[in-house]
């Protein structure tokens, strides 16, 4: 994950080096030593904090759980990124993913800079008083570097508004009288979150899906006739056409993009297949999101996994193994649970003509590239799943004001940002060969150069 990261970053500074037009000023050897410096920032985290938090568990024992908070890149603004609980979590990992927050906020001219969280546990296998413990030693080991104008987190995989509101009230005894509304985004609306927070990053997968196929196609459909691109070819091919999409993982970000889905009337699409940890659910006429999202909330998160839980709940669907959705014969999959889920060993068993990846790092690079070559359109975590960081943002100004917005008002906003990434970003995707992907990370680079340049970081 991080290789394809780090690489797609290096391809973009080769192109921007070869692009004359691009930071004129810089010539020849300056240039060159100029693009080396920019590689070695962007290639490489400003610090790294590592903690073993001392947890005394309600059984008795003591003991000492890793965790990580890194600062990738600041030149935008305060670091900004989630805070994963996962027993998976490692060093690697959230580097990767706080580089990758750094180029997201770049992408969406979104004010912050990169950071990421991590804490080696499994939260289903602790109680609620050991992951509370929990978010007040991680606030209180790494308090020195957080602050509303410092580091900024928020929920990711395994943590939700509890935890933030937790980790808020612990910041703020530690800190009496400093400013704390801003110290943490993603936090229970009583405590100063935002209304649309916790739907937004599925909201902003499904928009991305439904703003390509629809409000661009529409608009740009002479353009894309008449283009040879391979991926215009792969979305003219859906213009008026039933679509139907398979939505792997049904947390967050899943279900709620499932359930967009579910909705719009835009597009003729169905969600005709859904997983999660246990299982794969499946109907060929559209499976009901609603019940299954009404069932998840009263079973600790998991869907159906038996004939006689479907039955009960009134939900059509034939039941598979989980993974099993990866090669479901759809048009569009949905990526909403780890990374690496596509990768060498299945990529060729891809039935799908769209990827969406609302999960980071879902498709590994080479199976990147092989699908691109096959003409498939892969939606990049990228662009996708960045409403969360987007609302975030809303959060931390309106924690600053003081002045609050309403949902609609908040997703009104939050569709304005992605349309203006989408209408700067979509038009060069498919006027040349160039993945989503490279074009994304292109885009991001040339603003953290510039931004980097301008600031004279680069002597």
């Amino acid at each position: 994950m991080a290789s394809q990261t780090g690489a797609i970053v290096q391809e973009s500074l080769h192109a921007l080096l070869e692009d004359s037009s691009f930071l004129p000023e810089l010539q020849n050897k300056t240039r060159e030593q100029a693009f080396a410096s920019l590689a070695a920032i962007l290639s490489t985290p400003n610090k790294v904090h590592k903690a073993f938090l001392r947890i005394s568990l309600e059984n008795g024992k003591v003991v000492r759980i890793p965790a990580y908070r890194v600062q990738h890149n600041n030149a935008l603004g305060p670091y900004k990124g989630g805070i994963r609980f996962h027993e998976l979590v490692n060093e690697e990992e959230v580097i990767n993913l706080a580089s990758l927050m750094t180029l997201k906020n770049a992408l969406h001219d979104v004010p912050f800079g990169g950071g990421k969280g991590g804490v080696v546990v499994n939260p289903r296998e602790m109680s609620e008083k050991e992951i509370n413990l929990i978010c007040q030693k991680y606030v209180h080991y790494f308090s020195d570097i957080l602050g509303p104008d410092k580091d900024i987190p928020a929920p990711d995989m395994g943590s939700g508004d509890r935890e933030m509101d937790w980790m808020m009230a612990e910041y703020k005894s530690i800190r009496p009288g400093e400013p704390y509304r801003g110290s943490f985004t993603g936090k229970s609306v009583i405590n100063g979150g935002s209304l649309g927070r916790r739907e937004a990053t599925g909201k902003g997968v499904y928009f991305t899906l439904r703003y390509m196929l629809h409000d661009f196609l529409k608009e740009q459909h002479t353009f894309l006739s008449n283009t040879e691109n391979q991926f215009a070819k792969t979305a003219l091919s859906f213009k008026d056409k039933p679509m139907t999409i398979a939505v792997q993982g049904f947390g967050n970000v899943g279900s709620v993009a499932a359930l967009e889905a579910h909705r719009c009337s835009m597009l003729q699409n169905k969600v005709v297949s859904v997983s999660d940890r246990n299982v794969m659910l499946y109907h060929e006429e559209g499976l009901d999101v609603p019940a299954l999202i009404s069932f998840t909330a009263s079973n600790r998160g998991d869907l159906p996994t038996t004939i006689e839980q479907l039955a009960s709940a009134g939900i059509k669907a034939e039941i598979h193994e989980r993974d099993s959705i990866l090669d479901v014969d759809v048009d569009v999959l949905v990526l909403a649970a780890l990374e690496d889920q596509i990768h060498k060993g299945n990529m060729k068993d891809i039935k799908a003509k769209i990827i969406v990846e609302g999960a980071n790092a879902p498709v590994s690079g080479e199976a990147d590239q092989y699908l691109s070559e096959q003409g498939v359109i892969i939606i990049p975590d990228i662009l996708a799943n960045a409403g969360g960081v987007i609302v975030s943002y809303f959060e931390w100004l309106q924690g600053r004001e003081t002045q609050f917005y309403s949902e609609d008002e908040v997703f009104k906003l939050l569709v304005e940002k992605m349309k203006a990434t989408m209408d700067t970003i979509l038009p060069q995707y498919f006027g040349d060969p160039f993945p989503l992907r490279q074009n994304c990370y292109i885009h991001s680079v040339m603003k953290l150069c510039t931004v980097l340049y301008r600031q004279g970081k680069l002597y």
